[in-house]
């Protein structure tokens, strides 16, 4: 982990933190307030930065590379819940107000670099700038929200269905994601993806 005034690209991590959907709102008289308590960090593909069921919580702003929601049983079988690219997030936000353990994992489908905070840093920085949290507590109810469409998506529509809405609501992630995973997140197998998908 290192700090974004230590960082060697620290100019180009700048620049990314203001172009996230929650952070670009924020008035520029917090950023020297909020930049010291955010740590950046690299993970490679498929690396964890949160386990289902942890009880450690922070909050995570995507810079570079693409992350995965995912809940699993104790089968081993998983489900993608939600996929996220640069400019987005994802958080414990809801685990840490509801005092429950975080229900899902966070993985890094690709390389990714994201800057990340502490939830208790976070939320005493929100409490003290009410405009910000309105705007964060905004979209983690659109995340939520997204969530609930999809897995609702899996149950009223078919592969070709499923692919074609996925392709309309996230068309920049198409060829940025692996077959096999664009396939889970749809519930779907490899062949039938290469099925219904479109040639080029």
């Amino acid at each position: 982990m290192t700090s974004i005034a230590a960082h060697p690209q620290r100019n180009t991590i700048r620049i990314q933190l203001r172009q996230n959907i929650v952070l670009k709102k924020l008035e520029a008289k917090y950023w020297d307030e909020l930049e010291p308590k955010i740590e950046i960090v690299d993970y490679a593909k498929g690396a964890m930065l949160v386990t289902q069921g942890s009880e450690a919580m922070e909050q995570f702003f995507i810079l570079e590379g693409i992350l995965k929601r995912v809940v699993g049983n104790s089968e081993g079988k998983e489900m993608i819940l939600r996929l996220a690219a640069e400019s987005d997030m994802d958080t414990s936000y809801a685990a840490w107000r509801l005092n429950t353990p975080t229900p899902y994992s966070i993985v890094a489908l690709t390389n990714a670099r994201v800057a990340k905070i502490p939830m208790e840093t976070w939320v005493e920085f929100l409490e003290q700038h009410h405009e910000a949290k309105n705007v964060f507590e905004y979209e983690v109810m659109s995340l939520m929200s997204e969530v609930m469409a999809h897995t609702i998506t899996l149950h009223l529509l078919d592969a070709p269905g499923r692919l074609a809405r996925f392709a309309r609501k996230h068309a920049d992630l198409m060829e940025r994601i692996p077959k096999k995973e664009l396939a889970a997140y749809l519930n779907i197998t490899p062949e039938t993806l290469s099925r219904v998908k479109p040639r080029d």
